[in-house]
């Protein structure tokens, strides 16, 4: 079963969905933004602890003034300046449980999760913007004369200011700090690495928020990308503004940020996933300038993909 392109064409694809003229302009403009926030960083200790390490839950002030929230856990008997992961949640989810963090942590690593603002965790979203907030995130801001009012726009600045925070922690080692995820989180994985340059490592496992159009003629604007298809019916039923449609998600396409990423990249890919489909994501890939691996699994989708984590654990140990 071929549920995308032939393996040769996906080596080859650049993406379909258009790219803004100011898109550089747009993003250095949203960094100026981040550079401007005090982040009002607050440290409170968790009701879970373990003996090796401390469990914090880290809160700081994004853009716009919201306050996100974080899980932060650093080793106890790690050396003064040790390496730190900082991980990305799926669509809709959360920072995930304590005990997921450990792991890293017994490794010397301190580890920080993001709580995407207006998702499943504490992050907050403050909202603010003209036309509908009906359905999902992918859309938030799209009518909105101002494309800076785009949701995703800051939440992948909540990941570029995390980990500049996490950076600055006088136990972390700027030097060694990698960042991983999967689906959307493998997405924000990307976007972090494009605007946070210094990031050494990047697993990226089937990342979502990549190459709309192209979701949109394979007939996949369902599951993840079911917005796309909810706005065009109830705002858009003529397609008349398809163009200023697509081009304006073309700011939060992370196809177009990646050729900023300077670390190493290692992206997980199933050939038969019809959630984020195989060209959307080779389409970031293809993009990608600095050292980089693709890891294939021709039989799977969008679902555990065997060995990777371990895979990726390896890979971080070489911070």
């Amino acid at each position: 079963m071929l549920v995308d392109m032939p393996l040769e064409e996906l080596k080859k694809y650049k993406g379909r969905n258009p790219k803004p003229s100011d898109f550089d302009n747009y993003w250095n403009s949203a960094l100026q933004e981040l550079n401007e926030v005090d982040p009002k960083i607050e440290l409170v200790k968790s009701d879970f602890q373990v003996p090796y390490a401390e469990c914090y839950d880290l809160w700081f002030t994004g853009v716009e003034n919201a306050r996100i929230h974080a899980k932060y856990v650093r080793p106890k008997s790690a050396p003064a300046k040790h390496p730190a992961v900082i991980i990305f949640h799926g669509y809709s989810g959360q920072a995930g449980e304590w005990c997921g963090k450990l792991e890293y942590a017994a490794l010397g690593f301190s580890v920080a999760a993001l709580d995407c603002r207006g998702q499943g965790g504490l992050s907050e979203d403050v909202g603010g913007v003209k036309g509908n907030t009906l359905n999902g995130h992918i859309i938030r801001g799209l009518d909105d004369p101002n494309p800076h009012k785009l949701l995703f726009r800051n939440i992948y600045l909540d990941t570029a200011q995390l980990t500049r925070i996490i950076m600055n922690m006088p136990e972390v080692d700027a030097d060694r700090v990698g960042v991983f995820g999967g689906s959307q989180g493998g997405g924000l994985s990307l976007a972090c690495a494009s605007l946070e340059p210094r990031i050494k490592r990047v697993v990226s496992q089937f990342p979502f928020l990549s190459d709309y159009k192209r979701v949109w003629e394979m007939d996949l604007a369902k599951d993840a990308y079911l917005e796309l298809k909810d706005y065009f019916r109830r705002f858009d039923p003529q397609h008349k503004r398809e163009n200023e449609v697509f081009t304006k998600l073309g700011y939060i396409d992370i196809q177009n940020l990646v050729p900023r990423i300077e670390g190493h990249v290692r992206m997980a890919t199933g050939l038969m996933d019809t959630i984020c489909p195989p060209s959307t994501q080779f389409a970031a890939y293809n993009k990608i300038t600095s050292k980089k691996e693709l890891i294939i699994y021709p039989d799977f989708g969008h679902e555990h993909l065997p060995d990777l984590i371990d895979d990726t654990m390896q890979f971080m140990m070489g911070l």
